[in-house]
């Protein structure tokens, strides 16, 4: 019973519309499935990083410390709102295509692998509500009894929720399709994910630890 309950807050947790998807579908769609790919990696890693502080008790620690939680949920809202109004500027230097045949957008080596990478990690080491998200999960849905085994692997299956998901997100969006239905839209697109990256990193400004 445990398993399926782990399983359906990871799917959750994992497919809810947040930085992590933002961040994938950007570089998944303006760059490449390399890019995205990439930048899934960070974000798993920053799970494990997640994973193993909260099987260490850290996650509970940062999330309960006021200072510490308010100190990284700043850092966070200001990495995002670094990243929003950077697509912003992108969106403004980018020309319009008025035929709309040929979408214009940036080639895949605008954004290195190490860059894609950083920038998914970050964003999720950032990310004030992973720890609550992961506080909470090891103190109600993993109970202190549970085995430390179970703990890890009960762990490692959100980060391999996470992996899959966002793996399958990357490659779905880099579909030849897909890509040319959204590279005519490049420009609005590049804007709209820079509001929604500012937007949300207001809204991590506000998020309490209680």
């Amino acid at each position: 019973m445990t398993l399926i309950t782990v399983t359906v807050v990871g799917l959750l947790a994992v497919m809810s519309p947040g930085p992590d998807f933002i961040i994938v579908t950007r570089n998944s769609l303006l760059y490449s499935k390399r890019a995205g790919l990439f930048t899934t990696l960070g974000i798993v890693v920053g799970n494990l990083w997640w994973v193993a502080a909260s099987i260490l008790g850290l996650s509970f620690v940062l999330a309960q410390s006021i200072a510490v939680f308010s100190t990284l949920k700043l850092l966070g809202a200001v990495y995002l709102i670094y990243l929003g109004v950077k697509s912003l500027r992108l969106g403004e230097k980018k020309p319009e295509n008025p035929g709309g045949d040929t979408p214009v957008k940036e080639t895949p080596h605008d954004l290195t692998s190490s860059s894609a990478f950083g920038m998914g990690l970050w964003n999720n080491l950032l990310n004030a509500k992973c720890a609550l998200f992961y506080s909470s999960f090891f103190s109600i849905i993993i109970t202190p009894q549970t085995p430390a085994l179970f703990r890890w692997i009960f762990g490692l299956e959100i980060t391999l929720i996470a992996l899959v998901w966002f793996s399958l997100l990357s490659t779905v969006l880099s579909f030849k399709t897909v890509r040319s239905i959204f590279g005519r839209w490049s420009t609005t697109l590049d804007r709209l994910t820079g509001a929604i990256l500012i937007v949300l990193g207001l809204k991590l400004i506000l998020t309490r630890s209680k």
